[in-house]
């Protein structure tokens, strides 16, 4: 009895101390630590923007509302990677709304909704209200189709109604942004002096003749650095090296690759699938349910994978055609007719020339390629060496479109103008520049109707199990540096990876994507240099790491940047001895080399200029160009050290730029240069004045 009146005494500070419990359990174990404000802490700050704290519950809002837009227009909850590019935007708002805010109000920039309503539905309207009403068959812009739906808004979901006041925020914010960075882009100047120094720079020729003796002619394990030297070195040029919170690792990897046993079972239910797919009176809706990439229902010919298009001759309605497998993935196709299409779909190639500011070089530039690949030219090396898109990489392959506003008009017209494949005998124009045109596909408006299934190859739960087995295996006995060093040298089959310096906000290492709870174990206070992580599960694979060196933003220390200074170093000591063995350097440069021996070439380079110059070997230096352009003609430098090597320069001839009368040209394009790097600096600017500090990366 005494008990029970005990234990209802103490009942209230028990109920206490569970409902506490139930508390720290739910917001988190770091409640009492480092990340709480519950008891005092001031942690919960995500950032500060221009004295202006970001607390934690704020940025999550704008995140929670920038997540719900993603998922209303793209149907579908965001993955990681696309979380953190909301986050970003997030970030970016509040960057706006703070730091941006304050510039546009000390300047009276504001957008009246005057203009707000001219942007959307008046004589100017916005690219963005443009594009979103555009309709996609035709490419036509319909002005009708803004107003009605805008009488129509009130009687929207109140989902739709928020989405399109954000967008109309967008807008505001996105012509407020125009406003300041056009103000200052056309402060942008530049001097007759400027030009006319760019003018020379590009138009004053030089012949040379050097020496050269590059640093790696001496064996880097002959030349020793002591850590003072780094140090001194470090301290005379700290601009060069800025101080951030980063991290090192070594990693191995455990895949968790599909099994022969997964291969298989795979293998059979596709061959079910198959089955169910003949037999489904709505074959569409059965292969959506089913499949796990998209197929589209309708395809031309061209648009079919290879295996598909060579099983064409035998197409009977009804049929099934499959499984092929395409790297990890069966698929089954279901044949269903043909039909025409109302607009057609062509393959081609291009060449892109950009016109610039000289169009007539640009023409002459097209028309010239048009002629070597009608002599027999390679269209596609030509497009890789030329090109100025980024098809060039493709040999100028744009794939598959169709004629309804994908490509600009004139390039559109003269492809599907154009009758079978082949080259077409022009040069085609647009704004973007000048094209030479391959159709490597004909136009066609056939369309095959083809449900397709495609069954990705995935490892079972037991192969996943097998190889996080591995990894923790590995991991419980590699608890320190030397003990994961010998487990990897133990292997044969595995491989020890590198990342150097991750910063705190990093998401990948290296090809690792979406490795960010790796990162954070790594910036996490309790780990040591030396110390080994538990397995991560990152992608299709588990991982293993040993944390090898931390840098400090506030605390630049020589080994941070060791590999880097070590080789500056080691290159200022090879110098020395390259420049003290070369001695008073008399007679020829080839006698001065033959003298020196193994190492030291002699070389001549013709027509270099202060801009571009190339100095073959030694490549573009700076130094040894502006040694040279300040040497009279046969006269001689003495030995100096370059970027990669020592160097005695020669001038055998200078050529200076002719007078011209304007420099307009060179004045234009320094402008035009630095304009368009208006936005970038801009940011950085804005940015460094408001004292930005991102703490982002310890909550997330």
């Amino acid at each position: 009895m005494a008990l029970i009146t005990k234990i209802r005494e103490r009942s209230g500070l028990t109920v206490g101390i569970i409902a506490v419990s139930l508390i720290l359990f739910i917001v988190g174990g770091d409640l009492l630590g480092g990340q709480s404000t519950l008891f005092g802490g001031n942690n919960q700050k995500v950032g500060e923007i221009a004295g202006q704290d970001i607390e934690y519950q704020d940025f999550n809002l704008k995140v929670d509302e920038l997540r719900a837009q993603f998922e209303q227009q793209a149907g579908r909850a965001p993955g990681e990677e696309d979380m953190t590019q909301i986050r970003e935007q997030a970030w970016n708002q509040f960057l706006f709304d703070i730091a941006y805010q304050k510039e546009f109000d000390k300047l009276g920039l504001k957008v009246s909704p005057e203009e707000l309503v001219d942007m959307v539905q008046g004589s100017n309207i916005s690219p963005q209200v443009r594009q979103a009403f555009t309709n996609p068959q035709t490419g036509v812009f319909d002005k009708n189709q803004i107003i009605n739906y805008l009488k129509g808004l009130r009687n929207l979901p109140p989902q739709q109604q928020a989405a399109w006041a954000n967008f109309e925020k967008n807008l505001s914010q996105d012509r407020m942004r125009e406003k300041y960075e056009n103000m200052l882009r056309v402060s942008v100047f530049a001097t007759s002096a400027e030009a006319q120094k760019e003018y020379q720079a590009q138009n004053s020729k030089a012949d040379v003749k050097f020496l050269f003796v590059p640093y790696y002619a001496i064996n880097d394990t002959t030349v020793k650095v002591s850590d003072s030297q780094l140090s001194d070195y470090l301290s005379k040029h700290k601009d060069e090296y800025p101080g951030a919170d980063t991290r090192s690792l070594q990693y191995v990897t455990f895949s968790v690759a599909p099994s022969k046993e997964d291969s298989a079972s795979l293998y059979a239910e596709i061959k079910t699938l198959a089955r169910g797919l003949g037999a489904a009176q709505s074959d569409s809706s059965f292969a959506q349910i089913n499949s796990d990439v998209r197929v589209p229902l309708y395809m031309t010919l061209g648009e079919m994978p290879e295996q598909l298009q060579q099983s064409v001759s035998t197409f009977s309605p009804g049929g099934i055609y499959g499984p092929f497998r395409e790297g990890n993935t069966y698929f089954i196709y279901k044949y269903g007719g043909t039909k025409r299409d109302t607009s057609f779909t062509v393959r081609a190639s291009h060449i892109l020339i950009r016109s610039g500011a000289d169009s007539l070089q640009a023409e002459q530039k097209a028309n010239d390629l048009l002629k070597q690949i009608q002599g027999g030219a390679s269209f596609e090396a030509l497009a890789q060496a030329n090109s100025a898109d980024g098809s060039a990489q493709n040999g100028g392959d744009l794939g598959y479109f169709k004629n309804n506003g994908q490509m600009v008009k004139p390039f559109e017209k003269a492809v599907f103008d154009f009758n079978g494949e082949g080259l077409i005998p022009r040069v085609v124009k647009t704004d973007f520049g000048y094209h030479i045109i391959k159709i490597t596909e004909p136009k066609t408006n056939l369309l095959y109707r083809i449900a397709g299934i495609g069954k990705a190859i995935t490892p079972s739960q037991v192969t996943r199990d097998e190889a996080l087995r591995k990894a923790d295996q590995f991991a419980s006995e590699a608890r320190t540096k030397a003990e994961f060093e010998a487990k990897v040298k133990e292997d044969k089959s595995m491989v020890m990876a590198t990342a150097e310096r991750i910063p705190e906000g990093a998401n990948n290492i290296n090809a690792l994507t979406e490795a960010r709870q790796l990162v954070r174990w790594a910036f996490d206070d309790k780990q040591s240099v030396g110390d080994v992580s538990e397995p991560f599960e990152v992608g299709d694979q588990y991982v293993v790491a040993v944390l090898t060196g931390k840098t400090e933003k506030d605390n630049v220390k020589a080994e941070d940047y060791k590999q880097e200074l070590t080789a500056k170093v080691r290159n200022d000591l090879k110098a020395e001895q390259i420049i003290a063995k070369l001695g008073s350097a008399s007679g020829s440069l080839e006698a001065i080399a033959q003298k020196y021996g193994a190492g030291a070439l002699v070389e001549t380079a013709t027509d270099i200029n202060l801009a571009t110059g190339f100095l073959r070997s030694a490549g573009v230096d700076p130094t040894a160009l502006g040694t040279a352009f300040g040497l009279k003609p046969g006269k001689r430098s003495k030995p100096f050290a370059g970027e990669a090597g020592v160097l005695i320069m020669e001038t055998t001839k200078l050529t200076p730029a002719g007078t011209v009368a304007d420099y307009a040209q060179y004045k234009n394009l320094i402008q035009q240069n630095t304009a368009s790097r208006t936005s970038f600096y801009i940011n950085e600017a804005i940015k460094e004045a408001s004292k930005v500090e991102d703490r982002r990366a310890k909550f997330f």
